[in-house]
């Protein structure tokens, strides 16, 4: 005990106490590197984050090696600090290759800034979805169909990137697909990753358009690797859903001139009792929300975009 005690009064009392403080002030380039340490510290997180606060703090390090070495000519403080701004400057060197190993086309880089870099999405994690789906946009002539009704298989997951798509089911137009919208997303809702099916819609081209597809398989197995990745998919295709099956309740009506709201299915039973009451369920459960509603028609004076 004695001898921990001795080592801590030698430690502390070792070096005299400041008895007269210099009247003058450092030079400028002390000020500058605390300058520096203190704008530094204010980065925030990410790569861009990352470059600026490994930047700053470089550049203070390496005033405070020259104060240091002119001012106060001492050669342990020039070498700490030295030492302190080559390890600054190797990490700035590595996030700058990072960032460059992640760089993308135009059309990837717009999409992540609409859609993934809003939701806080890291560019790494964006790479791993980018190279999921192989780096590649896919055009879509004018008129040429992306999928037709009961012929082609449910193999894929597609965004549009750019252009319209029309939507339709036995000749009948349900709703059109904009950019930043998932194509089949309530295909891919209502199969499990061990089941099969066919399109139940039409979709068309209205535009050239341009769109990103993931394989099934190859989504399914990163989503396995990466958790977060998955939960992510889910919450763009929930949202999707949601946004087709408000588009479909603006194109639809009950008779006397009310119309039929899938989000308050009660309203309407209250305000029409002697109408026979619409069963709404079937399309709402599992079901692909661009199925015509049942016991519903169309609005004859809808108009399309």
């Amino acid at each position: 005990m004695g001898e921990n005690a001795s080592f801590w009064e030698s430690l502390i009392y070792a070096h005299p106490t400041c008895t007269t403080w210099k009247q003058e002030a450092e030079g400028s380039i002390y000020h500058l590197a605390s300058i520096l340490f203190v704008v530094g510290f204010m980065g925030g997180s990410g790569f861009f984050g990352l470059l600026y606060v490994f930047s700053l703090l470089g550049l203070g390090f390496l005033c405070s090696s020259v104060w240091a070495w002119l001012d106060v000519c001492a050669a342990d403080i020039f070498s700490w600090n030295f030492i302190l701004f080559a390890i600054c400057f190797v990490q700035f060197i590595y996030v700058t290759y990072q960032v460059r190993s992640v760089s993308f086309d135009r059309e990837f880089q717009e999409l992540y800034s609409s859609l993934f870099q809003p939701l806080g999405i890291s560019l790494t994690v964006y790479r791993k979805i980018v190279l999921c789906c192989d780096a590649e946009v896919v055009t879509l002539e004018k008129e040429h169909c992306y999928a037709m009704q009961g012929k082609t298989p449910i193999d894929k997951l597609s965004l549009l990137v750019s252009g319209r798509i029309r939507v339709t089911v036995d000749g009948e137009f349900l709703h059109y697909i904009f950019p930043l919208q998932f194509l089949d997303s309530p295909e891919w809702d209502s199969l499990r990753p061990t089941e099969e099916g066919i399109f139940q819609v039409t979709l068309t081209a209205e535009t050239d358009c341009r769109y990103v597809a993931w394989r099934r398989k190859k989504l399914y197995l990163l989503f396995a690797k990466h958790r977060f990745i998955s939960r992510l998919f889910s919450i763009l295709i929930g949202s999707d859903i949601a946004e087709k099956l408000y588009a479909l309740n603006d194109r639809v009506h009950v008779g006397k001139g009310f119309r039929y709201d899938i989000r308050l299915p009660n309203f309407y039973h209250v305000s029409l009792p002697e109408t026979p009451p619409v069963q709404p369920s079937h399309h709402l459960q599992r079901a692909s929300p661009r199925r015509k509603p049942t016991g519903v028609t169309n609005c004859s004076s809808f108009s399309t975009q």
